[in-house]
């Protein structure tokens, strides 16, 4: 998703750069001049406008593809399209999300603020690693969404324990050795999905205190973003840093991971191993 986003903002940066209104003006400007003073001085070339012109064009786009601040506006517009929280449709849910965009990009504001060199370089980086942490809040956030609103499995929950005890009182009282053996293989069949949707369930209340964790451990980061200087990347902390995102990212993304399986496993109608 990172190397998405980043191909996308460059797509769109250079966009933002040709076709940005300052453009605009200048190309109208020496429009204006070339019909209306076309030679403001002797000896002046017929050229001469069209060409400051697009000097001028040049310059505002080579300043915009230069400008840090222009890029990580670009980046963070981008993000929050890809991470649309309007498409969480539980309210406590989406709030999560938006609680994770608005680190993202107070973290991404306050890096593009930094004078060029290391301490820049390395704080980009961890930008980009930001942004990793965002999209598997993001995808844990709709994973849970969609649990959340699912009434079938909801219908399940409720019924699986009450079919079992049926089934199970139906084979205690059944004389018929064929028919016990036929019950037997159903009461199997449905205790494999109500383990199933057990195990669906615990991942789903894992997963709803891994996000609560997620965002409050990505508010300490924005703290300690803020805190890192030139000396601290020689001390290695902004080392210790990096290493405590990637440690969150990881930790999200085997959850997911894990949901995701255990999930099409239930959606498939398949016994989890």
């Amino acid at each position: 998703m990172r190397t998405t986003v980043e191909k996308q903002a460059r797509r769109a940066i250079i966009q933002y750069a040709f076709f940005r209104w300052e453009n605009a003006v200048i190309i109208g400007l020496m429009v204006l001049l070339w019909f209306f003073l076309p030679q403001p001085l002797p000896g002046w070339p017929v050229w001469g406008w069209p060409a400051l012109g697009i000097l001028g064009v040049l310059a505002m786009v080579v300043a915009t593809l230069t400008d840090v601040e222009t890029g990580v506006k670009v980046q963070i517009e981008l993000a929050q399209e890809n991470f649309n929280p309007r498409k969480v449709v539980d309210p406590q849910l989406r709030q999560e999300v938006e609680k994770a965009l608005e680190y993202q990009r107070r973290i991404a504001a306050y890096i593009s603020k930094q004078r060029a060199g290391v301490l820049r370089d390395r704080l980009q980086d961890t930008a980009g690693q930001i942004g990793d942490w965002v999209n598997n809040i993001y995808q844990l956030a709709l994973r849970l969404d969609v649990y959340r609103r699912d009434p079938l499995l909801a219908q399940e929950r409720a019924a699986v324990p009450r079919e079992l005890e049926a089934l199970t009182s139906r084979r205690n009282l059944e004389p018929n050795p064929e028919v016990k053996k036929q019950l037997d293989a159903v009461i199997e069949s449905k205790r494999k999905q109500w383990d199933s949707l057990n195990a669906l369930n615990n991942r789903m209340e894992q997963a709803e205190l891994q996000l609560e964790q997620s965002n409050t451990a990505l508010a300490t980061i924005y703290s300690q973003v803020q805190l890192i200087n030139a000396q601290d990347i020689e001390s290695g902390r902004s080392d210790r840093l990096r290493q405590d995102i990637q440690d969150q990212i990881a930790r999200l993304n085997d959850l997911v991971s894990s949901i995701n399986e255990v999930y099409d496993y239930q959606g498939a109608g398949l016994p989890m191993s």
